[in-house]
């Protein structure tokens, strides 16, 4: 299955210039990553996030939001958030920046 284009043209306006984030296409879809750490991406037509295990009850509880369960078996510390939840420019740039300072406190690779 395609990636939204249009999602991933959303968040890279979002994203802007940052130097310390790289495209990358992954997994059937395209990946954001904050150095060399993967912080969102687009899979289909819902946003992948990096939450991290601390961060994941509070994400998880937010409407429009589901396991990431790519393979079937759920992926600890991501989620996926639905289209209607980042139909809004604003809550899309929440959940990247939630993702981007995640994948930011990690070690670079």
């Amino acid at each position: 299955m395609a990636y939204s284009e249009v999602l991933a043209d959303r968040i890279r306006h979002q994203i802007g210039s940052n130097p310390n984030v790289v495209e990358k296409k992954m997994f059937g879809g395209v990946a954001f990553m904050n150095q060399g750490n993967m912080a969102v991406g687009v899979g289909s037509d819902e946003l992948m996030v990096r939450v991290g295990l601390e961060g994941y009850e509070e994400a998880i509880a937010d409407p429009g939001v589901r396991d990431f369960d790519m393979t079937g078996k759920r992926m600890k510390g991501w989620v996926l958030v639905g289209p209607q939840t980042v139909a809004d420019n604003s809550d899309l740039n929440d959940w990247i920046d939630v993702g981007m300072e995640f994948a930011g406190s990690l070690p670079p690779k």
